[in-house]
C-alpha cells in the first residue's frame, strides 16, 4: 500500500501557519508574544498562487505539511520543518536556478521578523537550500522529514503521478520539447542516482519502490534508459 498524494483542501492553510508559527517562536506560546502571524501567511500564500506556478502551488505546500504530519515523529524539531515547507518553493521562477537561495533568504528575513529566534531561523534557511539536491546527511532528522515529505508526490499512482508530471511540463512550457526532454532526463537519473530516495522508516517502506518505479518509467517514455539500480 502506498501513501499517495491527492488533491487538498487548501482553506485551512491560514489556520496551520499561525499555529507553526507560534508553536516555533521560543518562550512565546501565546499569540499576543510577537507579531500578528496572518500578514506573514496571506504574503506567502500569495507567492505560492502565482500564476506561473502548476505544480508548485498551495495544493503541492499543503500535500507536503501533510506528508509532514505524518512523519512528524522523526523529526528533531518538527515547527521548524513545517516552516522550512512554508518557504521551500516561495521564491518559484522556472526560468531560473537561484529559487532555493531566494527562498531561504525570504525566511531569513521574515522569520525574525515574525518573532522566530535566530536558531531555528537558521534551520529553517538550511532545510530550505537542502531542497536543491534532497540529499541530506545521515542522522538529520530534520532535513530526512522534510525532503522525505517533498518528494512523496513521486509514489503516487500512476494517474497521479502522470498528472504530477504534467504540471511540471506546463511550469516549463516556454522550453522547447527537446530541450525539455534533456532537461527533465537529467533530473530523473540525478534522483534515480541517490542511493535513497527517502530516509525515514515511514518513507523507505510506504514510498520508495513506488517512486523509483515511476521515475523508471517517465525516464523510458521521454526516450532514454535509467541505467543500472
Amino acid at each position: 500500500m502506498t501513501d499517495s498524494p491527492r488533491p487538498r483542501d487548501t482553506r485551512a492553510l491560514p489556520d496551520r501557519w499561525r499555529d507553526t508559527l507560534l508553536a516555533a517562536r521560543s518562550g512565546a506560546p501565546g499569540p499576543d508574544a510577537g507579531p500578528d502571524p496572518l500578514p506573514y501567511a496571506e504574503n506567502l500564500l500569495a507567492r505560492w498562487d502565482e500564476p506561473q506556478r502548476r505544480y508548485h502551488t498551495t495544493a503541492h505546500l499543503t500535500a507536503v505539511l501533510d506528508r509532514i504530519d505524518t512523519l512528524a515523529g522523526y523529526a528533531a524539531d518538527v515547527h521548524a520543518v513545517r516552516l522550512a515547507a512554508w518557504f521551500h518553493d516561495a521564491v518559484y521562477r522556472p526560468d531560473r536556478t537561484e529559487n532555493e537561495e531566494r527562498s531561504a533568504a525570504l525566511a531569513e528575513r521574515a522569520l525574525p521578523e515574525a518573532g522566530v529566534g535566530e536558531a531555528v531561523t537558521a534551520e529553517v534557511a538550511r532545510l530550505v537550500r537542502l531542497t536543491v539536491t534532497h540529499d541530506p546527511a545521515d542522522g538529520d532528522r530534520n532535513g530526512e522529514v522534510l525532503c522525505d515529505a517533498d518528494l512523496a508526490v513521486l509514489a503516487g499512482s500512476p494517474q497521479e503521478y502522470a498528472a504530477y508530471a504534467a504540471q511540471v511540463r506546463e511550469e516549463y512550457g516556454f522550453v522547447p520539447d527537446e530541450a525539455f526532454r534533456v532537461g527533465r532526463a537529467a533530473v530523473l537519473r540525478q534522483l534515480l542516482a541517490l542511493p535513497r530516495l527517502f530516509r525515514t522508516p515511514h518513507g523507505a517502506a510506504e514510498w520508495e519502490a513506488r517512486a523509483r518505479h515511476n521515475l523508471a518509467t517517465e525516464l523510458e517514455l521521454l526516450g532514454s534508459s535509467p541505467g543500472p539500480q
